[in-house]
């Protein structure tokens, strides 16, 4: 009996070598070699100018990712855009200013997944709208993983009020003197009104 007491009183002054599921399963995706959840997305576009559209997604992935960087794409060679990129960087900043230091607003030029790379985003947020915009993200999606297979690419549905809205349409729409008011932040209303005065008719 004593001898019995002896080995039960050691058995408990050991440490115990079990650990909890959620131990275990953090080691096996140490050995496995998995990465840890990305801390941070790029959303990409034009952004010429910014829409209602791209505001919802943005504020969308903000419930996904802790910190998203909001990048304007041009080609300095070929940009024919209505906005200067320094123009569309302070739109978009004036969108989230409530937002805090979560959202950062850059541009940049060259390819994408590159550009990802080197801001240390591991993920690209893409909208979605009708079928044909499917296609065209499905083929970028395959060329990007193609060039940098450590970058995932993440689709998020548009909104059902912004389905068909889109930078082009809007500019179009707001050329005409069209209604675009729930389209568009009020802001860049107020940057449509010098480019689109409507000429006196004859």
């Amino acid at each position: 009996m004593p001898a019995t007491r002896s080995r039960t009183k050691a058995a408990a002054r050991r440490p115990s070598s079990r650990r909890s599921p959620s131990a275990r399963a953090s080691s096996r995706t140490k050995a496995r070699g998995v990465a840890e959840p990305a801390q941070m997305a790029v959303y990409p576009g034009s952004f010429d100018p910014i829409t209602n559209g791209h505001v919802d997604i943005i504020r969308r992935s903000l419930r996904v990712f802790p910190r998203l960087t909001v990048a304007v794409a041009y080609n300095p060679n070929k940009d024919q855009a209505m906005f200067t990129p320094a123009e569309r960087v302070d739109m978009i900043r004036e969108a989230f200013a409530d937002v805090g230091d979560r959202i950062v607003v850059d541009s940049f030029t060259g390819l994408l997944v590159d550009y990802a790379d080197r801001i240390g985003a591991r993920v690209i947020v893409r909208g979605l709208r009708a079928v044909s915009d499917f296609e065209y993200e499905f083929q970028m999606t395959m060329m990007n993983r193609h060039l940098k297979p450590n970058i995932e690419t993440v689709f998020m549905m548009a909104d059902e009020s912004y389905f068909y809205t889109s930078s082009r349409l809007v500019k179009e729409v707001a050329s005409f003197g069209g209604d675009v008011r729930n389209l568009v932040p009020d802001f860049v209303l107020d940057r449509f009104a010098p480019r689109f005065a409507r000429k006196p008719r004859r």
